[in-house]
């Protein structure tokens, strides 16, 4: 079974945020698989997929950011799924708008939701789709600059990101990973 995760905060006020790009990804996967988020389990929102490469599980954490290991490790311990078999979505701040950075390993880089995954999980290995939303403008706080919406020009950027970041997924789960990660990284 594989486990793909994206990243973001529950709730209206922050749908289609840049902080929540990782979920934006996860509900294009669920409408493309038909596969609604009905189920919960350990604040999260997830559905199981049937694929022909395998069982795939969406998660959405409802933990929101900061906390999004309190979800991931317990749904890995009681579905029984390897770190290996994990793939996290999230923004980044050090990336241009829109570009994805795939990676097996690294640090949190000050991604608080990733801090959140590495002190449960108990290691920095594990696969990841960055996607890119840029620094803010001078003079904003970091803060509200993740909380805040993509303008109509980074808008149609951001939906091609969503669409690569998908294809990517779906080219994971009969590929090696580094194999994927060669060949959108390239792109």
């Amino acid at each position: 079974m594989k486990i793909i995760v994206g990243l973001g905060n529950p709730g209206k006020p922050y749908e289609h945020t840049r902080h929540n790009i990782g979920f934006d990804v996860i509900d294009a996967l669920a409408k493309k698989w038909d596969a609604p988020l009905t189920n919960s389990k350990f604040n999260g929102m997830y559905a199981t997929v049937h694929r022909p490469e395998g069982k795939v599980l969406l998660v959405k954490p409802l933990t929101y950011m900061n906390l999004s290991g309190e979800c991931v490790r317990p749904l890995m311990d009681y579905f029984d799924v390897d770190v290996k078999d994990l793939i996290v979505i999230y923004d980044d701040l050090d990336l241009e708008t829109g570009k994805l950075r795939l990676r097996q390993k690294g640090s949190a880089g000050g991604h608080n939701g990733i801090k959140s995954l590495i002190q449960h999980l108990g290691t920095q290995e594990f696969n990841r789709i960055r996607i890119g939303v840029s620094r803010p403008p001078a003079g904003m706080k970091v803060a509200d600059y993740v909380l805040s919406k993509f303008s109509k020009e980074e808008d149609v950027v951001m939906a091609d990101a969503v669409h690569k970041s998908v294809n990517a997924i779906e080219a994971s789960l009969s590929k090696p990973f580094l194999d994927v990660m060669n060949h959108f990284n390239g792109a």
